[in-house]
């Protein structure tokens, strides 16, 4: 008996091999943006005033307008009542029916014999003083340290009723996508024989021939 020996060429698609590493990469890299800025913010809004001692607060109006603008979100720190001084802005809650909670420069500090500080405020872009002047309770003020610029937005529509209800699809997703960034980071299986534009080393193939 006798044997035919072929060659067969194995085409291998060199240019998708090429382009795989790249969408896994990009993948990956977005993945972990996508995770590093929810987590910072995480900590930043839910651990960091709790460990660090501030407060946030988001501006809804235009009345400071100029230096806080509306979707601005404002950082604010504990300061002792008694150093109050004209110029500072305080975070406080107004003293009317309400008790809205308002962000306003102070125009004017009185200290009562009592001990206590009253102050007068007004918004930047307000052509009035409020019509309130505030008593501070308690031996703190809150006073504006920094402001973020948009990213009270942001803080508003996480905290916004549809939000709420979709965090549980969001995180669905989002183990979704952990898992097959996990499935593309595993290696490839190696073929048997590659080749470089559709030609290169192959396979051989021994063919016996039937005896006659």
């Amino acid at each position: 008996m006798t044997a035919h020996v072929l060659d067969l060429p194995v085409r291998a698609d060199a240019r998708h091999r090429s382009r795989t590493p790249i969408a896994r990469r990009l993948a990956n890299l977005l993945l972990s943006l996508v995770l590093a800025v929810g987590a910072v913010t995480f900590l930043g809004l839910a651990i960091g005033p709790h460990v660090l001692g501030y407060r946030t607060a988001v501006m809804l109006t235009g009345s400071m307008t100029g230096t806080i603008d509306p979707g601005d979100l404002v950082v604010s720190v504990p300061r002792p009542a008694d150093q109050v001084e004209v110029g500072d802005i305080l975070t406080f809650h107004a003293p009317t029916a309400e008790h809205q909670l308002e962000t306003h420069r102070v125009i004017g500090v009185r200290h009562t014999a009592e001990g206590g500080v009253v102050v007068r405020t007004q918004g930047d872009a307000n052509a009035a003083p409020d019509p309130w002047r505030a008593t501070i309770e308690g031996d703190t003020v809150w006073e504006t340290r920094h402001v973020v610029p948009h990213l009270g937005s942001v803080v508003r529509v996480v905290r916004a009723t549809v939000v709420r209800y979709g965090a549980m699809w969001v995180a669905l997703a989002g183990v979704v996508l952990l898992g097959l960034t996990l499935v593309w980071r595993q290696p490839a299986p190696r073929r048997a024989a590659t080749g470089s534009g559709g030609t290169g080393r192959g396979l051989t193939l021994v063919v016996p021939e039937s005896r006659r």
